[in-house]
């Protein structure tokens, strides 16, 4: 019997600069997954409202479709009421696809941004947001098997123009009579 002592060391050298640059493919696990198109991350002390969201093991959150403004801070509460592992995450549609591409590759990865949160079933978390940019605003789940299966929602956020008329215009109105 050879000695194969040596196959694991010189078998991770190879493969390591592959698993660094197929988890980059989806973006930075510590950077965001390229957050700046939907946002930022939120500060507590400016959270407007709590949104509260069940993850279910029927492959959908619940609610789903949400609608907030442009410029405003929400606190996700996210509870997975399912028995398997689920997570919640904000992103463009586009980088959502990517990563779940190098989920479904690596499916023990594990990660912890902002724009997220994955949960063991009966736990609860959170993720407090800022909605910086109006537009669209994908959600899903990213664990293999359940993009595809549908645990998606949407996040849409309405444009603050026109939303508040200048001081100026508001005191000229009122000074009409």
């Amino acid at each position: 019997m050879k000695n194969r002592s040596y196959a694991f060391p010189v078998l991770s050298a190879l493969i390591a600069p592959w698993l660094v640059s197929a988890a980059l493919a989806g973006g930075t696990h510590g950077g965001g997954h390229g957050t700046a198109s939907i946002g930022e991350p939120g500060k507590a002390a400016q959270v407007s409202r709590t949104i509260e969201v069940q993850m279910l093991d029927t492959m959908r959150y619940t609610p789903a479709d949400f609608t907030v403004k442009q410029g405003e801070t929400i606190r996700f509460v996210v509870t997975n009421a399912g028995k398997l592992k689920h997570e919640f995450v904000l992103g463009t549609d586009k980088d959502l696809k990517e990563h779940y591409e190098v989920m479904k590759k690596f499916p023990e990865m594990e990660h912890s941004d902002p724009n997220m949160v994955s949960l063991e079933p009966g736990k609860t978390g959170e993720v407090i947001w800022k909605f910086s940019k109006s537009g669209p605003v994908s959600i899903a789940c990213l664990h293999p098997g359940h993009y595809d299966a549908g645990m998606k929602g949407k996040v849409t956020v309405a444009s603050s123009k026109g939303a508040k008329k200048p001081a100026s215009d508001a005191n000229s109105k009122a000074h009409q009579h």
